[in-house]
């Protein structure tokens, strides 16, 4: 694997993922929970994914991959805090969707940044793990600009 991809990429790669994950969590719990009525729903969906995440984790470090390869992003404290928010705005379904988005919206990337933080760095994985060496017909070709100029 090519762990220097993440030290490269860390930045978009943080704002993708907290994107993505908010969104499926709030998606998801919010969606579960309108159609439902139980409350205390989006910890209980955080908590399926998290353990989902360990099971992957799992499987990857099986495989070879150092244990830090999958980071299992923090879930459940905004999943709590969107139930809170569900609880809090019974009445108004609208303001769940709104109030409980932005609380996830805002602290999903917050723990994640702390978790991120926690993890080994990159770099130095990538020179405990180094990559196989390239097949001859995978070696790159120094460029032949500029070949005849002197």
């Amino acid at each position: 694997g090519d762990y220097i991809f993440y030290t490269d990429w860390a930045w978009t790669s943080f704002v993708v993922f907290s994107i993505s994950q908010s969104t499926m969590l709030v998606v998801g719990a919010i969606y579960y929970m309108l159609f439902t009525g139980v409350p205390g729903t989006a910890t209980y969906y955080a908590t399926i994914m998290t353990i989902y995440t360990w099971v992957a984790k799992g499987a990857w470090f099986a495989l070879g991959y150092p244990y830090d390869f999958v980071v299992v992003p923090v879930w459940i404290p905004s999943a709590m805090l969107l139930d809170l928010a569900y609880w809090a705005t019974r009445r108004n379904k609208h303001a769940a969707i709104l109030i409980g988005g932005v609380l996830v919206g805002m602290s999903l990337p917050l723990f994640n940044m702390i978790n991120l933080l926690l993890v080994a760095d990159p770099l130095e994985m990538a020179f405990k793990y180094p990559r196989p060496t390239l097949p001859l017909y995978m070696t790159p070709i120094e460029p032949q600009v500029g070949k005849f100029y002197n």
